[in-house]
């Protein structure tokens, strides 16, 4: 049997002749992904880059002052192709140049490549392996999807990996909940991927059953289509922004009616006083009432009094989305849904309590061991200065410059190059108007890279990578129904390498070779890693067989625990025996180690924080894509089909629409003083009024290229996002903190180049 496991589904590769013709989806899973229908397309497509290519002026320059490689023409100018060895010698050049000019500290390893399917083969571990070796480099911390939640959720709670791993399963709660109350929703078109693989889908089976079981859900979110499928799903279309002052009034009327837990609280909890005085107006003279939350929320009154008193009567789940904390004051809402899951006393109960993102990614709920299968060591960096990963644009724009992170005061390094591999920057960051004045500061930038994204053609070499289905690994993620041996579909691309193959020439270069490698080809390392994961095994329960079995049966399945998984329950049964890795060990409403950092924009228990209300009138989301993963095979079948005129869907209230003379099918211009892009219409009732969505990752592609403030023609919402810290406790990113104007696009339609390779010279 061949398979191949890939962040959105497994699927079994269909080859003719040499070329990848079709990805079909394992018989076992019920409701499979058709994001994989994008790749047999793609792979070979013009788009593709087959041989290792460089900047033609930083080419020419070389051997000049890095000042004199016009490092402000990427993006612009043509590529010259050449060897292998050339590239590599140039490349081995540069990280000595920077080491012995300016030392490890100037050099970032840029990896943001999310979780790849493959653990060997996982671009980010092989980065940081090949640089640790190097003698270290400067890393980044956290993740764009779930900055804030992050850091604070060992604060209040735990780390969050180990939450996630630990959620009450789906066919828990169909048997046990009752009321299911989404903050952000639950978007099953998120959950068809997971970091490391998503082999069988859960989510809509999920919610399919607690639906049959009578289960009650409530969308708070401003899309209706953000929790589709149940039977009994009640919409409330709230205020973006808003969902802790809801919580807020909500713990509010359990508080002023007595339906709160006192006991759960005194046993269980730390601070619940403190925030009850807050709750009640004595810090600030503003009563959290209802009255008060409709306000901010656009929800009755009434129907916040109501509600209240039925998560009370019912064993109640509260959710809430990754996106809410990707906002100013991020960490709010998070810490709120375990505030208010307190007040209600359910924590550890079956069915009842909290969940931090059901509905994100496939994963999550699956009841299954926690089991993550091989891993590929990243070996010790030396170098100890990091950042948050969503600030890469102030650390290059500032070097220097002090910035606060979960209590320490931190310095920006002075990045002179920047090596990445996996990821596109230009769609994860924000204000991309911005980042493309701080791209220029580098002296070198290299990537790897398997298509010419915005990633490599604002590079200076760039590294042609193998894909999944071009190279042996093992697909594995924590509480995954299978581990699966990936076996090479296809011969590589063009002169594509795999990531290990590659570096592995540079450590040979720069004489670290053994360190690296071990004296390891990939083969031995795919064994390797896998005979290792046997240490850990134990502690989950697991049996693995030999690695010629698991390679031969081509996947092991990794079973269910004898009890169902029910997030904390131990810690409810017990806990002195078992305590929280808090400071207390408990749940922290109040966290005196937050409050002892003096944060203004992130005090010691939650609170409401009034957020810049722009003078624009449209709130605009900009949320995970159906069609894709981020902005992963934008230019395949599935992720154009969804396209307007070629560009990226952005759907409007009709009376939105309505008010500015804009129609079903019209190209817009959405814009805000960072900057301006272009987007195909949906019009819908789905959606409240003052609010535009848009899924994000349409390849970057503004009119005139490397030039800030350029139209993006394609539908990028990140150049008009934000670029600031949720707070100065996670310094994570914001990007739902934006508004913006549309108004219809009169003028001819630019053509869109985003999939074209940029010119390339021999």
């Amino acid at each position: 049997m061949s398979f191949t496991s890939l962040h959105w589904g497994a699927y079994r590769p269909r080859v003719d002749a040499g070329r990848l013709v079709g990805m079909d989806p394992v018989e076992w899973d019920a409701d499979p992904s058709p994001i994989g229908a994008s790749i047999p397309g793609a792979i070979d497509s013009p788009t593709r880059i087959r041989r290792p290519a460089i900047r033609r002026s930083f080419l020419e320059r070389f051997a000049d002052h890095p000042a004199l490689r016009q490092p402000h023409l990427r993006g612009q100018e043509a590529f010259v192709e050449v060897s292998w060895d050339t590239a590599l010698d140039l490349v081995a050049a540069e990280l000595s140049r920077v080491k012995s000019e300016h030392g490890n500290q100037a050099i970032f390893g840029g990896s943001y490549g999310w979780g790849s399917a493959g653990r060997f083969h996982h671009a980010q571990s092989q980065l940081h392996r090949f640089l640790n070796g190097f003698g270290g480099y400067v890393y980044s911390v956290d993740s764009y999807s779930l900055g804030a939640g992050r850091v604070l959720m060992p604060h209040i709670v735990g780390n969050m990996d180990w939450l996630l791993a630990a959620h009450t399963s789906w066919q828990n709660m169909a048997r046990h909940c009752e009321l299911f109350v989404a903050f952000g929703g639950l978007p099953v078109k998120n959950a068809q991927c997971s970091p490391g693989g998503a082999s069988d889908h859960l989510v809509s089976q999920g919610i399919q059953g607690m639906s049959e079981a009578g289960v009650r859900f409530v969308n708070v979110s401003p899309l209706r289509s953000d929790l589709q499928g149940p039977e009994h799903n009640e919409w409330l279309a709230v205020r973006p922004g808003s969902d802790t002052a809801l919580m807020m009034a909500l713990c509010w009327v359990l508080v002023d009616e007595g339906l709160h837990n006192e006991a759960f609280l005194r046993r269980y909890t730390v601070g619940h006083e403190r925030f009850i005085e807050y709750l009640r107006g004595h810090a600030d003279g503003v009563p959290k009432t209802p009255a008060w939350a409709q306000g901010l929320t656009d929800i009755p009154a009434s129907r916040i009094v109501s509600l209240a008193r039925e998560m009370a009567s019912k064993r109640t789940m509260i959710n809430v989305a990754y996106s809410l904390q990707r906002s100013q004051a991020g960490e709010q809402p998070f810490w709120m849904t375990v505030t208010l899951a307190a007040l209600l006393g359910q924590i550890g109960l079956p069915g009842g309590g909290f969940g931090l993102g059901y509905g994100c990614m496939n994963n999550t709920g699956s009841g299954r061991k926690a089991f993550s299968g091989p891993r590929f060591s990243q070996g010790v960096n030396p170098v100890k200065d990091f950042i948050p990963v969503a600030r890469v644009t102030d650390m290059l724009l500032n070097p220097g410059a002090p910035f606060d992170y979960n209590g320490r005061r931190l310095h920006y390094p002075n990045i002179r190059l920047v090596y990445w591999a996996g990821g596109n920057i230009f769609h994860h960051h924000q204000d991309l108007n911005r980042l493309l004045n701080a791209w220029q500061r580098p002296q070198t930038i290299i990537v790897h890279e398997q298509y010419w994204t915005a990633q490599a053609k604002y590079a200076d070499i760039v590294l042609p990578a193998t894909t999944a289905l071009e190279r042996d690994d093992i697909g594995s993620a924590a509480s995954d129904r299978f581990m699966i041996a990936m076996r090479k579909a296809i011969e590589p691309i063009g002169e594509a390498r795999d990531d290990y193959s590659i570096l592995a020439a540079l450590a040979q270069r720069l004489h670290f070779e053994q360190v690296f490698t071990e004296g390891r080809d990939a083969a031995q390392w795919l064994r390797f890693i896998y005979e290792e994961s046997r240490q850990r095994v134990d502690s989950f329960a697991v049996t693995l067989p030999d690695y010629e079995q698991f390679w031969r049966d081509g996947l092991f399945e990794v079973d269910y625990p004898e009890s169902d998984t029910v997030l904390l329950k131990s810690f409810r049964d017990d806990p002195e025996g078992n305590p929280l890795p808090t400071p207390s060990g408990r749940l922290e409403i109040f966290s005196e180690t937050i409050a002892g950092f003096g944060y203004q924009d992130c005090p010691g228990h939650p609170v409401w924080l009034d957020k810049p209300v722009g003078s624009l009138p449209l709130h605009l989301l900009s949320n995970q894509p159906k069609t894709r993963l981020h902005s992963q095979y934008d230019h395949g079948a599935y992720s154009q089909a969804s396209k307007v005129q070629g560009r990226e869907p952005l759907t409007l209230n009709r009376q939105d629409a309505q008010a500015r003379g804009i129609d079903e099918g019209d190209v817009v211009r959405v814009f805000n003083p960072r900057g301006a892009f272009l987007a195909g219409v949906i019009l819908s009732d789905d959606i409240r009024p003052g609010v535009a969505q848009i899924a994000t990752g349409a390849w970057f592609d503004p009119l005139s290229k490397g030039l800030s403030h350029s139209l993006e023609v394609h539908g990028n919402p990140n150049v008009v996002t934000e670029d600031v810290g949720s707070s100065s406790l996670s310094q994570g990113c914001s990007a739902q903190t934006a508004f913006v104007e549309v108004e219809k696009w009169r003028g001819p339609l630019p053509a869109i180049t985003a999939f074209d390779p940029p010119l390339i010279l021999d």
